[in-house]
């Protein structure tokens, strides 16, 4: 679970809601026809945008943009050292085991295709059509947030519009005016809290998410081909190493000279 997220989502949400409660009550704050027009506009407007199958699937990008655990790229070259260093003393069919029993399916599948004997250029391009894949649903997912992002603060202009001309139009009558500008400000409100507080902020962390999972899965295909190839493990390490930072480079080369020591 990614504490970030959720600490972020409703920390925002609670100074938002302290700020309001602060200066009176929270009925101030709620209008029906205000909700209609912004939340009931931006999913109409979502919807008429993007096919319905990926709207409704947008739920399993948030719940997996908010849950989502990241794999270690430390505990990733840790594992391909293991297979690189089974592979190299007992053979590449001793890795059938192991993809049976490991839990990360691109792992497993890629596994499982060098223990058949792949060729390495078909291999890297299966399992590159996976990362493709995968990229496409996270940018499709991408879109529709910053779509909701666009929207909401667009639907608040709207009804910010239409209490003005309510307010406008019934100058004459005083009793009119006060709900007419409630509509008109908490439209806006409403967009603005919708689009700054949810949509853009998980488009957001769902683009960072994708770069990570990428990442992890272009190690993977490096590791997978260099055990095919015979590469030794430490040769393995090194090739995977350079996909990490300097510091974590340095770190990792720090723990195995202790461990040698």
């Amino acid at each position: 679970m990614d504490f970030a997220t959720i600490i972020g989502l409703l920390g925002a949400s609670g100074m938002i809601i302290w700020a309001v409660s602060s200066g009176g009550t929270l009925n101030m704050f709620y209008d029906g026809a205000a909700i209609a027009i912004v939340v009931g506009g931006t999913a109409m407007a979502i919807m008429g945008n993007y096919p319905i199958k990926r709207v409704l699937g947008m739920a399993s990008v948030i719940k997996k943009t908010i849950l989502f655990n990241s794999e270690d790229p430390e505990a990733v070259i840790g594992k391909m050292v293991h297979y690189a260093e089974r592979a190299r003393k007992e053979g590449m069919l001793a890795l059938e085991e192991d993809s049976e029993n490991e839990d990360d399916l691109f792992l497993r599948k890629g596994l499982r295709l060098a223990v058949d004997g792949t060729d390495p250029s078909l291999l890297e391009k299966i399992l590159g059509t996976d990362i493709e894949q995968l990229q496409t649903r996270h940018k499709e997912g991408k879109q529709i947030l910053e779509a909701g992002g666009t929207f909401a603060p667009a639907f608040g202009m709207i009804g910010t519009l239409v209490g003005l001309i309510q307010m406008l139009s019934g100058l004459d009558d005083p009793s009119s005016i006060g709900s007419g500008m409630a509509v008109a400000l908490l439209t806006t409100f409403y967009g603005a809290v919708m689009a700054n507080v949810f949509f853009l902020p998980l488009a957001g962390k769902l683009e960072t998410r994708s770069r990570d999972e990428v990442l992890i899965r272009e190690m993977i295909i490096d590791g997978i081909m260099a055990i095919q190839t015979g590469d030794s493990p430490r040769i393995v390490e090194e090739k995977l190493k350079s996909f990490l930072s300097p510091s974590i480079q340095r770190k990792l080369s720090d723990e195995r000279e202790n461990e040698a020591a």
